[in-house]
């Protein structure tokens, strides 16, 4: 029985999507709820499974295509079995490629069986199998991490890091290579360099979600009147507490206590006191949220996300910790849903991360404010009269300077700065 393969029904927000990536080809075999396709929208890769057992007989979408809710993508053809690979005529095997250029075309490594060849990739996440396809590995010689032993980006890249180097042939040159009484050169020196000017260029399309990202910077320039205050936060307190409590907590929750949780609730104690930073402008109204959703930005492969933790004013440290440790593994992995990244009314950006010891960052729009982390850099510092070395990190506050007032942001900041400094604010109310 044929069977079309359709487009899955796409959010609200998003109108249309780009098909990436075909997993399969007419006449291989696919398993139910197998990948079949990846379809990049503004914000995440949607994954297309395979609804029952069965083999491709048709790919209506070349990859590249536009395409929108319903559209049929493919036809498979249910309970038809692959035909057997011994079963092929010899005619449609490739000829073994000239000793030459089989010396410099890269290898891939290939799987032990087609049954497992397709079980691998259908269990790759759609940043995992781009990873794997790019530097031709075999993902059943990867040991996995993830759960169920599924692969994960840091998986692939923790085995590139170990995988030696290919050596360079060392075997005679090929037929037709110039000698050294032809070229005048020594045996073994090295060729001429490239004349100079000889430079090269690539051009690449962005990709759907560094496109949005990109509009969506310009949008908030241009919309909105962007202004950025900055001050430094002592985290001896937090470092200690961290110390003394980290071993504890994590076997008590199973997760890392990590500086993210005391941001998001300092923010929100913050934010309590100055609302106007968790509000948004529509129009020429001023909308006051009445609730904390938090985004937390996450660097992927494929750019910034920022999935939103949601009512985090009603989550412990523990909560806080887990759910932002699910939506890194996520983004890392490319599974985060459309629901993970939209809302939001109020951002956290951690630039620390890579080393950054201060920046501006830009409001994550209709939002009107968004708050700044950096390097944890220890420096001298005046305490009680006395100079001494403390872990220091600079802050960065980015507001809308149409609704929020100076004051109201150099004020906030200076709240995240004394919870931060004195942690037993956060938990009294103070």
């Amino acid at each position: 029985m044929s069977t079309e393969i359709r487009v899955p029904q796409l959010p609200e927000s998003v109108a249309d999507a780009t098909l990436v990536t075909w997993h399969k080809q007419p006449g291989d075999p696919i398993r139910r709820d197998e990948n079949l396709a990846d379809l990049e929208t503004d914000k995440v890769v949607l994954e297309v499974p395979a609804p029952a057992n069965g083999v491709v007989s048709e790919i209506r979408v070349p990859s590249g295509t536009v395409v929108t809710s319903g559209q049929v993508l493919a036809v498979i053809e249910e309970g038809a079995a692959a035909p057997a690979v011994a079963a092929r005529p010899a005619t449609a095997r490739a000829a073994p490629a000239p000793a030459t250029a089989a010396a410099s075309a890269p290898k891939a490594a290939a799987a032990s069986t087609p049954g497992e060849a397709a079980r691998d990739a259908g269990r790759l996440s759609p940043s995992v199998r781009r990873l794997v396809e790019e530097n031709h590995l075999d993902p059943a010689a990867i040991p996995g991490s993830g759960r169920d032993g599924r692969l994960t980006k840091a998986d692939v890249v923790d085995y590139l890091g170990r995988k030696p180097a290919p050596t360079r042939p060392t075997a005679a040159a090929p037929a037709g290579a110039e000698s050294s009484a032809t070229t005048g050169r020594a045996p073994g020196s090295r060729p001429p360099a490239p004349a100079v000017g000889a430079r090269s260029e690539q051009r690449v399309p962005m990709t759907r979600l560094r496109a949005r990202i990109a509009q969506r910077l310009i949008e908030a320039q241009s919309t909105q009147a962007l202004l950025t205050t900055f001050n430094e936060v002592d985290l001896t307190a937090i470092q200690e507490l961290r110390a003394r409590y980290k071993e504890r907590f994590e076997k008590e929750h199973g997760v890392k206590l990590g500086f993210m949780s005391f941001f998001v609730k300092a923010g929100v104690a913050a934010l309590k006191k100055f609302p106007v930073l968790n509000a948004s402008v529509d129009g020429n109204d001023i909308i006051y949220h009445e609730y904390y959703d938090i985004g937390v930005a996450v660097s992927t492969d494929r750019g910034l996300v920022v999935p939103i933790v949601r009512d985090a004013d009603n989550k412990d440290f523990a909560a806080l910790e887990q759910e932002i440790a699910d939506y890194a593994r996520k983004a890392r992995e490319g599974s985060l849903a459309i629901e993970d990244l939209t809302g939001g009314t109020f951002t956290i950006t951690n630039g620390g991360v890579f080393g950054s010891l201060m920046s501006t960052p830009i409001v994550n729009a209709p939002q009107s404010a968004i708050l700044g982390m950096h390097k944890v850099q220890e420096r001298p510092m005046v305490v009680n009269g006395q100079i001494a070395v403390r872990p220091v990190m600079y802050l960065a506050v980015t507001y809308d300077h149409r609704i929020i007032d100076g004051r109201e942001a150099v004020q906030f900041l200076v709240a995240i700065k004394e919870a931060l400094e004195d942690p037993g604010r956060m938990l009294l109310g103070i």
